[in-house]
């Protein structure tokens, strides 16, 4: 397994994320991201494709004066103008990608394989003269004729190339064959190879182990799994597989992980599934009673990890399918103590909700729990009034007047729509006492109709801790705003 102790990984989440329909990352985004990436580890950061625009080339530049210990790289074609725009984004590398299926060849470019053999060569000992580092990559290589992607890697290698690059660029590869194809690559070529997978049939992942057991030195990876049609390797999957299954270390800092994976979810709009493996919102959390009974026993029971691995918490949610353990371990991380007598009260409102449907929040728990233990609480953060404009031709502004801790706070604040502005005016009201961030929102018509009462539900989180609320209101507005104090409340 020693090969699994020096895997490098190349991240392509700022590339990728930009290649997903309907995802347009900004200079500052992608500083963002950047920087989150260099602390969690990566090595070498895919900061864009320089030939696209002005505009992505501001962005390159502006990750590359970050300064960041991970090597910066731009996507390449083929061809000398790209290497030039590149240069001039003062990348420190190249991912140079030569079509090597004769499907990409002839279909795409419309050439033969000898004059995609002799541009490859000319770019990459152009890319060389210049100083850059470059990774030779063959997209669509799981459909190509190995005898001649062998050639051009070995040419290329020839030619000065740093290390190679084998793309499954539409996810065709299984891994048993992934790794006896990494195993004759690696004996035929004398420089490290990287493995770039898509996970189109589900197999990323599987692929990317394969081929790092098959002697792969370098996997392509993309937080949460971000990447065109069906995305790419998730980093999280195959960081955790290498440490936690195969007991291999990987420098990539985990507990950092978590907090990415959200980062990246929030700056690209694209969710992650609450099914999502390891940082998906269901990963750690429990609901029925017997699992949570195993996990006060020993949290092995019904967790493979640890989710403080990760950087992130266990989560008890609380429906009609909770039992007595539950509730206990709920309340108990709310800082109450209960007895038999409340803990049978607080059980019973609770499967009382979701025997209607309801979902529990940890805003309900708290104001059923300190109910019936006849806790009194006043609000640190409590709503005067709010204004919202919003029209065809306006901008979408909100002013929010709230009491914070007793004293009186009047903001206004601009988004994409009256619930977005109103969210950035509370967030500027309260910026003096906490750094709030929605993570989730989701809203849901409970009654038919115009007048419909709509409840909205929110995630926000707070220093790494997060909290669910509600809010329910025939105004969607005003169920978004009572849904998310009534979250700032429980985090603060």
């Amino acid at each position: 397994m020693i090969l699994f102790e020096n895997v490098r990984f190349l991240d392509t989440t700022l590339r990728d994320g930009e290649q997903t329909p309907g995802v347009a990352l900004t200079s500052s985004d992608k500083v963002t991201i950047a920087t989150r990436l260099d602390e969690l580890g990566v090595d070498v950061i895919e900061a864009g494709s320089a030939i696209t625009s002005e505009g992505e080339r501001e962005s390159i530049r502006a990750v590359v004066a970050q300064d960041l210990n991970a090597e910066i790289c731009s996507y390449c074609r083929i061809m000398k103008p790209d290497v030039d725009f590149a240069l001039a984004c003062d990348v420190d590398s190249i991912h140079l990608v030569a079509p090597v299926s004769d499907l990409h060849i002839s279909v795409k470019l419309k050439k033969d394989r000898e004059t995609v053999r002799q541009m490859a060569v000319e770019t990459t000992e152009y890319a060389k003269e210049h100083g850059l580092i470059v990774e030779l990559s063959g997209e669509d290589a799981s459909r190509a004729d190995l005898d001649f992607l062998k050639s051009i890697y070995n040419d290329g290698i020839d030619a000065g190339a740093d290390r190679l690059c084998f793309c499954d660029t539409v996810g065709l590869l299984v891994p048993e064959r992934t790794e006896l194809i990494f195993k004759d690559l690696c004996s035929a070529v004398k420089a490290p190879l990287s493995i770039h997978c898509h996970n189109d049939f589900g197999l990323g992942t599987a692929n990317t182990i394969a081929a790092l057991r098959g002697g792969a030195q370098q996997a392509h990876v993309t937080i949460n799994g971000i990447g065109e049609r069906s995305g790419n390797t998730a980093l999280e999957e195959v960081v955790m597989t290498i440490e936690w299954l195969y007991k291999c270390k990987t420098g990539i800092n985990t507990k950092e992980i978590f907090k990415t994976s959200r980062l990246v979810s929030r700056l690209t709009g694209i969710p992650v599934a609450p099914n999502k493996s390891l940082i998906g919102g269901n990963a750690f959390t429990h609901e029925a009673g017997i699992h949570v009974h195993g996990l006060l026993a020993d949290t092995s029971t019904y967790e493979p990890i640890r989710p403080e691995v990760l950087g992130r918490e266990r989560k008890i949610v609380l429906g009609k399918h909770a039992g007595k353990s539950s509730v206990t371990l709920a309340v108990k991380e709310m800082g109450f103590e209960v007895d038999d007598t409340h803990l049978h009260e607080i059980l019973n409102r609770v499967k009382e909700l979701g025997d209607h449907g309801k979902k529990v929040t940890d805003a309900d728990l708290q104001t059923i729990t300190e109910t019936v233990l006849n806790i009194q609480r006043e609000a640190k953060v409590i709503l005067e009034e709010y204004t919202v404009v919003s029209g065809n031709r306006v901008t979408p502004t909100a002013s929010v007047k709230l009491r914070v801790d007793g004293k009186e706070v009047v903001e206004a604040g601009t988004g994409d729509g009256p619930v977005d502005a109103a969210f950035a005016s509370i967030k500027k009201a309260i910026s003096g006492i906490a750094d709030v961030q929605l993570e989730e929102y989701h809203v849901d018509a409970i009654s038919g109709g115009t007048d419909a009462l709509v409840e909205v539900l929110v995630k926000l989180s707070k220093d790494g801790k997060m909290v669910t609320s509600r809010g329910s209101r025939t105004d969607i507005v005003m169920a978004s705003v009572e849904a998310v104090l009534n979250g700032i409340n429980r985090l603060i």
